[in-house]
């Protein structure tokens, strides 16, 4: 856990510089905690949009930072919700 912390602040904005022109290409669903900070600090569907292809979706949820401790039932319905087709 403490190197992808470290990488975030190191290697990780080498690689984000290097591949700042591409976009992603494949869906992406976000999900983020209604008590943390990333919804305070970024526009989280709207930020990530501008890199993606494809639309954005997502949502917060009644928890802080860490959604698969603090709201394990709904992660695992919203897991097996995207996964169906």
């Amino acid at each position: 856990m403490c190197e992808a912390y470290r990488a975030s602040a190191s290697i990780d904005l080498e690689h984000d510089r290097a591949d700042a022109a591409q976009k992603i290409t494949c869906p992406l669903h976000m999900l983020w905690g209604e008590c943390g900070v990333v919804h305070r600090v970024f526009t989280p569907i709207s930020d990530w949009q501008e890199k993606c292809s494809l639309p954005v979706t997502g949502r917060p949820w009644p928890c802080d930072h860490d959604i698969a401790e603090e709201c394990p039932d709904i992660l695992a319905d919203e897991l097996r919700a995207s996964f169906t087709v």
